[in-house]
């Protein structure tokens, strides 16, 4: 009995380790794993229901640094890859009633300052859509490094926050009995890895 708990307190011991082994930092700059990189979104929809929504392109890098000084995110998503599942939708959606992709083809956001730490951080910076730019604050929080099956480091951030589509110049209006047909909130969450560059292990 005495030897099995040795054993299970080993074998917990060890997990713990190989867990805190896999959230130490590598310092540097990330491009980002559109594969495994995820801007999603949701927004009320004929006011009882929500619609959700992503896009399936997504560009740029982030930089990670405990001092969160050097911390920075810039990231490009082009408007023609929005999918919410129903191609009829989304051509709506990239038309002149909200987007309208062919005018405005890219949305970006660029970092401007981080506050908080790795683990639990504030990041503002300017959002752009339509040629529109307002400063955004996202909740964000680093969840871990690890090496791949390529011996690239890759490290994963996630970030949420909340915006209105009007602020940003989409401003379809129509009306049911119960109100608006589409919300003014959109709320933003985005899940991504990203790729160390220039180094490999």
């Amino acid at each position: 009995m005495k030897s099995k708990l040795l054993i299970s307190v080993s074998l917990l011991f060890a997990s713990l380790n190989a867990f805190s082994a896999g959230l130490q930092l590598e310092h540097g700059r990330y491009k980002i794993d559109e594969a495994h990189t995820r801007v999603s979104f949701l927004i009320n929809h004929f006011v009882v229901s929500q619609v959700q929504g992503r896009f399936n392109k997504v560009e740029g890098y982030f930089m990670l640094d405990k001092d969160l000084s050097k911390a920075k995110v810039e990231v490009t998503v082009p408007i023609a890859s929005i999918d919410t599942g129903v191609e009829k939708r989304d051509e709506h959606l990239r038309s002149e009633d909200f987007f309208d992709a062919k005018k405005y083809p890219k949305m970006t956001f660029k970092s401007k300052k981080f506050k908080g730490s790795l683990e639990d951080f504030k990041v503002t910076g300017d959002l752009t859509i339509k040629d529109v730019t307002k400063e955004v604050t996202l909740d964000g929080k680093y969840t871990g490094s690890v090496k791949d099956s390529w011996g690239q480091i890759r490290a994963a951030i996630q970030a949420s926050g909340k915006i209105n589509r009007k602020d940003f110049n989409i401003k379809y209006n129509d009306m049911v009995e119960a109100g608006p047909a589409v919300g003014d909130e959109v709320t933003i969450n985005i899940i991504s890895e990203g790729i160390l560059e220039n180094k490999k292990k």
